[in-house]
């Protein structure tokens, strides 16, 4: 038979155990909560995507109550048909006649700027093979005749050589375009010689010219400064699901400062602040860089996430006038005015 001592023992014990079990559904409650909305964010990978990578491992995301799955493509293109399809819920990359021919269409809106090409800053580079260098291509002066190796007909890629062209006054009908659908596609033909010249990722080009692969002709962001890189999402998730929108913009800008403040001088010049080695180490665990590879590629990024529409106004207009959008375009229109900050005076 049971003592007063015993019950009371027990009672304790039970208590006990409610209080530990509620406890228990407590944290699995807050872990589910922790891993909030699935999103995913299609991009090319880079250094130039550390921002992301930030707001991912150091929890900004999940302070926003978002779990965002960051997805690998090969080209730009395809992230937008992605974005616009619905298959990804947002876009972070070089912009493209393709996207601009679906944002025209209604389905496409940018929600903020992403990365610029500006001086001193490594993102695209003008690479030549080898044998057309030995044979008389040694600057962007010399394209004139030659085959240039870009992802896609219309991608940023060719926007930059179709700039450098207006640049140097050569006519880009006399440079045979030639477009390899994929970075590693253009390493491996312009590695090979199959093609004299290409515009490739510094993720790419760096280790082919240190192996001698490949010779350095330039970089776009000495030759050509221009906003090349923007945050877009579908037209409908822009409209209904305005929320998510804005929480996953607030991470990411977070992520966007740490970035831009690590590689950054107060004066917007690259240079490597206090906490550079440490944002480089982890920038290369997504890229499979070493860290020195990764500050070698560095892309500026806005702080505020501002975007040049000055200039996203006259890539339409050059789309245009190469054919490479269909029907009437209102690149104004493209924009997001409700979550975009035009950059100052553009």
């Amino acid at each position: 038979m049971r003592t007063k001592r015993d019950r009371a023992r027990n009672s304790r014990h039970i208590g006990v155990t409610i209080v530990v079990g509620l406890f228990l559904l407590g944290l699995s409650i807050t872990s589910v909560r922790a891993g909030g909305e699935t999103l995913k964010l299609g991009v090319v990978k880079g250094a130039v995507d550390g921002p992301f990578y930030v707001a991912r491992d150091k929890g900004y995301f999940a302070a926003q109550d978002l779990a965002v799955e960051i997805v690998y493509f090969d080209a730009a293109q395809p992230i937008a048909v992605a974005t616009a399809s619905g298959d990804i819920d947002f876009g972070a990359v070089g912009l493209t006649g393709g996207f601009y021919s679906l944002g025209g269409q209604g389905a496409l809106r940018i929600v903020a700027g992403f990365f610029r090409e500006t001086h001193g800053f490594k993102l695209i580079t003008y690479l030549a093979s080898n044998r057309a260098y030995d044979s008389g291509l040694k600057s962007l002066k010399d394209l004139s005749g030659h085959s240039v190796a870009v992802t896609q007909i219309g991608s940023a890629l060719h926007y930059a050589l179709g700039l450098a062209a207006e640049k140097y006054a050569i006519d880009l009908k006399s440079i045979r375009v030639m477009p390899l659908q994929a970075n590693p596609n253009i390493a491996s033909a312009i590695a090979g010689g199959q093609v004299d010249a290409a515009l490739l990722n510094a993720f790419f080009a760096a280790p082919m010219v240190q192996r001698g692969d490949a010779k350095l002709l330039g970089v776009v962001g000495d030759e050509t400064p221009w906003q090349m890189g923007a945050v877009f999402t579908a037209a409908k998730t822009a409209n209904e699901r305005s929320d998510v929108v804005e929480r996953f913009l607030k991470a990411y800008r977070v992520g966007a400062r740490e970035y831009h403040d690590a590689f950054t001088g107060a004066d917007g010049a690259r240079q490597d602040g206090p906490a550079a080695g440490d944002i480089a180490a982890l920038i290369a665990k997504d890229t499979g860089q070493s860290v020195d590879e990764v500050k070698g590629s560095i892309t500026f990024v806005d702080p505020e996430l501002r975007l040049d529409v000055k200039d996203i106004l006259h890539q339409v207009a050059w789309y245009q006038s190469q054919g490479m959008i269909k029907g009437p375009v209102d690149g104004d229109a493209i924009i997001d005015k409700r979550y975009v900050m035009p950059l100052a005076g553009k």
